[in-house]
């Protein structure tokens, strides 16, 4: 299989987090693939939206975005598994996971604002209104952080990889109010050794 990957992005990281949790990185070779290009043709023939990650299964099938990419992968082998098959844990994981990639998108966005525009043509109330996305989740998960039992599932390997991000991106403002995440990002980090070996420098 192929990975069209940025080491920065924090939907890869997701993806390879999974992978090696999965025990199936060793049978993905990961493409760098620059998405700064206004048009990247390679990229866009392999996903229409021009946005990474992709996966090129043995098949050739192309799998995006990254939620799907790690629910394909968690079907590559039967342990652990990161998606409950059905019931409540399974929509607790998905919800989870979507909160963590609302606040991934909200943190995306600042950058781009600043990347993308002349600081004149910055609207600070749009700005405003993704970082309070991002500062309401963070005030909503400090009140009670989420816990696995045998291991994190795709929900905590969505939400790590979301503080990383802000650590990256946004240095890592958000832990000087919330102790508790900040506590159990550490612990997500003994737990999965892929989160500190995908870490973006």
């Amino acid at each position: 299989m192929k990975l069209l990957f940025s080491p920065a992005s924090p939907y890869v990281r997701k993806v390879r987090i999974t992978a090696a949790m999965k025990g199936v990185a060793d049978r993905i070779e990961n493409v760098p693939t620059d998405t700064l290009p206004l048009v990247n043709e390679d990229l866009r023939r392999e996903n229409p939206l021009s946005k990474i990650p992709v996966l090129i299964t043995d098949d050739g099938m192309r799998i995006f975005d990254s939620h799907v990419i790690c629910e394909y992968l968690d079907t590559l082998a039967p342990e652990p598994r990161l998606f409950p098959a059905s019931g409540p844990e399974r929509f607790r994981t998905l919800t989870l996971g979507a909160l963590a990639d609302g606040m991934l998108d909200a943190a995306l966005l600042l950058v781009y604002e600043k990347r993308y525009r002349p600081e004149d043509k910055w609207v600070e109330s749009w700005m405003q209104r993704q970082q309070a996305k991002i500062d309401t989740s963070l005030d909503w998960l400090e009140k009670a952080p989420p816990t696995w039992s045998d291991h994190p599932d795709y929900g905590h390997i969505t939400l790590a990889c979301a503080l990383g991000y802000l650590d990256f991106r946004h240095g890592g403002q958000w832990r000087a109010r919330h102790p508790g995440l900040v506590a159990w990002l550490d612990k997500f980090a003994s737990a999965v050794p892929a989160f500190d070996e995908t870490r973006p420098s």
